[in-house]
Order: structure tokens, then C-alpha cells, then sequence
């Protein structure tokens, strides 16, 4: 190894083709190649990095946006809103789900795509989920690894969706440059359900529907401000605001964007935005190094020798979960 990295594979005439459709923003080659991405093949994901590496340069020119609430809260329809918004300001809109429910199924998405049939339609955007294979840690890795696709394909704003309000709202926040949570008017008579730690994740709160009820929207704006100065702030140089509107009716949309645009402003005046994709790529690193080392783990002979045994034991109460792994990972010293 002459370098700190080892020498990256050649391409093959067909992944060059990947690259080359990629970088010439054709949806076609993005769409081939983020399938690559997902396949669990060990072939396929040896190609995929090849793929990535090649792609890496020309990435990190999007603005990377999470979008999160719960079901009900309109997301289809404030996403289709914003990037027809976004599309007719002149920009490219790429939309993916972070859906931790069956890849056979697709989950959401499927309804997402219908909901957003406009969206979905124009040449300017590209709509595509992520399935998570079964487990949270495969959806963020394959959406980052999407996301990079999707970057170096030109796309100006990357809208990463999420469903529920869970474990895989932090795996968005960990991965875009500002997490937005969608809120129902009533948000604020029930905020004692709603989890803290998610608040204190948001970059920016938005209470949606606000044409059903404007006074009980107006009620959860007052209830989710007076709940964020209760909470420390994520950074000095930004006070996270609380935005009302009505994505049905496309009003407020406009707001929504130049906030997000102004919050990117703030980040980086204060050297915020690029410091925390730095850490976000470190923290990607660790994520694949943990799911590494628990997959060769899990297929060490003598770890799959013992383990259906032990796994009976500590079910019957026979042995503590502690005294189990300890004896499992004994084998890899």
C-alpha cells in the first residue's frame, strides 16, 4: 500500500457506463447504479464502491434535507409542494425514503410516489426509496451511499423522508444538513407524547395543515416555541423556528425554503455546515465498521458452533446474557 488507501479496483466497461450516464445526469444510470448500491451481493457491492469512489468527487454540492413526522402529518403532500417549489426556482429535486419496513413491499413509498403523482412525473426530480433489508443500520447505509449517487447526478436538493417518529429519525438527522420535523396542528395540546429527543434533533419545526385550523395551529406554534427554550439549543448560531403553513394549499412553502436557506447561511458563517459533514462522514465510517465487525462476528465457525445453544440458555434463564457474549466473543481473541 503506497498510500494511506489501498488502490481502488478498475472499472469494467459497464460500471464506467454507470459513471459516465451518472455524471451526465441521466436517470437511467443513477437508477442502475443505486440498484447496485442495495444488492447484498458481495460481487455487487465490491462494483458499488468501484462506483462510489469514482462518483466521490463530484459529490457534496447538494443541499441535504430531512424531512420527518408522523403518519398523517402530510409529508407526501408538503414534499411534493416544496419540490415543485424548489423545481420551479430553476433546481433538480431528488426525494428518498427511509422506510425501515419490508424491501419485498417497499413500504411507504409506494404510496408516497402515488401521492406525489406530479412530483414523480417531472424530468426535473427523481423519487426513489431505500429499503432497510430488515434491519435500521442497512437504511442508512444505503441511503448515504444513495444520497452520494443522487449528489453527483447533479442534483441540487436531496430530500430524504423518513416515517414515524423513531430510531430512524436519528439515522436522518445523521446524515442531512438540516432535519425539519412536521408537526398537526394539535402538536401542542399533545406534546407531552412526543419524544424529546426528536425535538431537540429538529433544525426547524413546521406545523402543517394549517388551513384545516389556523387557531390550533396558531395554539401549537405558541406550545412548540415556549417547549424549545426549555431545551438546550443544537447550535449557539441558530434558534430553531416553528413555522406554520398549509402544504395543500402550497402556502407557506416559499417561507419554508428561505429559512432553510437562511439556516444554511447561519452554519456556515460559523464553520457549522462543512464541520458537520465531517463529523457525519466519520460517524458513517464507525456505523459500517460496527455493522462489519457484528456481520464477520455472526459468521465466525465457531460463534455459529455455539451460539443456537447459548441463545437457548440464557432464553430458559440458564445463563446471563453477560456470561453469553462474553464467552462468544471470546472466540475472536
Amino acid at each position: 500500500m503506497n498510500g494511506p488507501l489501498a488502490p481502488q479496483p478498475q472499472l469494467d466497461a459497464a460500471d464506467r457506463a454507470l459513471v459516465d450516464g451518472v455524471l451526465a445526469r441521466q436517470l437511467r444510470p443513477l437508477a442502475k447504479t443505486i440498484t447496485l448500491i442495495e444488492s447484498r451481493r458481495a460481487d455487487h457491492q465490491a462494483r458499488a464502491q468501484a462506483v462510489l469512489e469514482a462518483l466521490l468527487p463530484h459529490t457534496g454540492g447538494a443541499m441535504r434535507v430531512g424531512i420527518s413526522g408522523v403518519p398523517g402529518v402530510g409529508k407526501s403532500t408538503f414534499i411534493e409542494a416544496l419540490g415543485l417549489h424548489l423545481i420551479g426556482q430553476g433546481l433538480r429535486v431528488a426525494v428518498l425514503a427511509v422506510d425501515p419496513s419490508s424491501s419485498v413491499s417497499g413500504g411507504s413509498i409506494l404510496g408516497d410516489k402515488t401521492r406525489m403523482e406530479g412530483l414523480s412525473q417531472n424530468p426535473a426530480a427523481f423519487i426513489r426509496p431505500s429499503p432497510s433489508a430488515g434491519s435500521l443500520g442497512g437504511v442508512a447505509e444505503k441511503t448515504r451511499e444513495t444520497l452520494l449517487a443522487c449528489e453527483a447526478a447533479g442534483f441540487d436538493v436531496v430530500i430524504v423522508e423518513t416515517v414515524g417518529v423513531g430510531q430512524s429519525e436519528t439515522a436522518v438527522a445523521n446524515m442531512t444538513d438540516i432535519f425539519c420535523l412536521l408537526q398537526l396542528p394539535n402538536a401542542g395540546d399533545d406534546l407531552q407524547g412526543i419524544k424529546k429527543g426528536i425535538v431537540e434533533l429538529a433544525d426547524l419545526i413546521v406545523v402543517n395543515k394549517a388551513d384545516i385550523d389556523a387557531a390550533a395551529a396558531t395554539r401549537a406554534q405558541a406550545q412548540l416555541k415556549a417547549a424549545l427554550h426549555m431545551l438546550r439549543p443544537a447550535s449557539p448560531n441558530w434558534t430553531v423556528p416553528v413555522l406554520t403553513l398549509s402544504a395543500l394549499r402550497h402556502d407557506g412553502v416559499e417561507r419554508f425554503w428561505q429559512t432553510v436557506c437562511d439556516y444554511r447561511v447561519a452554519m456556515e458563517n460559523s464553520g457549522e455546515f462543512a464541520g458537520k459533514r465531517r463529523r457525519q462522514a466519520l460517524a458513517w465510517m464507525w456505523d459500517l465498521i460496527d455493522a462489519g465487525l457484528r456481520q464477520h462476528f455472526r459468521q465466525h465457525p465457531a460463534v455459529r458452533g455455539e451460539l443456537p445453544a447459548l441463545s437457548r440458555a440464557v432464553e430458559r434463564g440458564e445463563a446471563t446474557p453477560a456470561a453469553a457474549a462474553l464467552r462468544l466473543l471470546r472466540h475472536l481473541n
